[in-house]
């Protein structure tokens, strides 16, 4: 019922024959096109899917000899069932003999190998069930001081690039994505005492985004506040500097 009640606020007391016609207009808008969005997209994912993997299959297994029509979803069925399957047998002593017999061969080639070991990283680190890249959102002072920007914390820097940081300061890398694609954005390190961790999901950071601040989560109003104590908490540090 709360939808509805939204939808009809978005043109309260329309005046005349022409405000009647745009108010219908709009109200059919966006009861209709959100859910054909939604379809338009997990259609196109099906069949792009069912595309890549049905050329793998012998035609004598296809539903259409079985069927007088073709049976959407079948690649996506099949793929699912095969990684499940691939994933069970990986996690065996055979299946981890064989993985490390194909990564050894992959190791020797010249170029395929940085690829390999660099794709491997960022899968298992996307992927991990334990990991918290990405599951944690903050707020950073971006572009300028006083501006405020929603970012995902990823991992602490390691390696080349921690050793070349400044080490009186504790980093962290932070992903910054941008309105209203958020697969693209910025990334860079800044020290951990810059970034506000705020209790918010993924999800409801990415909708605020993509939204561009039109869908606000439940989350907002601490948001603000929490951007508002940390502006203050830094100007104490500053007087307590000046002071000193």
């Amino acid at each position: 019922m709360s939808d509805i009640h939204d939808i009809r606020n978005i043109s309260s007391k329309p005046s005349g024959f022409g405000g009647r016609l745009r108010s219908y207009f709009l109200y059919g808008l966006v009861a209709v096109g959100p859910l054909t969005v939604t379809l338009w997209l997990v259609w196109w994912f099906v069949d792009t899917v069912d595309r890549w993997v049905e050329p793998l299959i012998p035609t004598a297994y296809l539903p259409e000899r079985f069927l007088s029509f073709r049976l959407p979803g079948f690649g996506v069925a099949l793929l699912a069932i095969s990684l499940t399957l691939l994933g069970f047998l990986a996690r065996n002593l055979l299946g981890r003999s064989l993985i490390s017999l194909s990564e050894m061969f992959v190791g020797v080639l010249p170029g395929v190998r940085g690829i390999y070991n660099s794709a491997k990283q960022i899968f298992e680190t996307a992927f991990s069930q334990t990991g918290t890249s990405f599951r944690k959102v903050g707020l950073v002072e971006f572009p300028s001081e006083g501006m405020w920007s929603l970012v995902f914390i990823s991992t602490p820097p390691s390696g080349m690039v921690a050793r070349a940081l400044p080490r009186a300061n504790e980093f962290v890398s932070v992903f910054l994505p941008c309105t209203p694609n958020p697969t693209t954005g910025f990334f860079f390190y800044v020290p951990a005492d810059k970034v506000v961790e705020i209790a918010m999901t993924p999800d409801a950071t990415a909708k605020l985004i993509m939204s561009a601040g039109l869908i606000q989560p439940d989350a907002q109003a601490e948001l603000a506040a929490l951007a508002a104590a940390a502006k203050a908490t830094r100007a104490d540090g500053e007087r307590a500097a000046e002071a000193a």
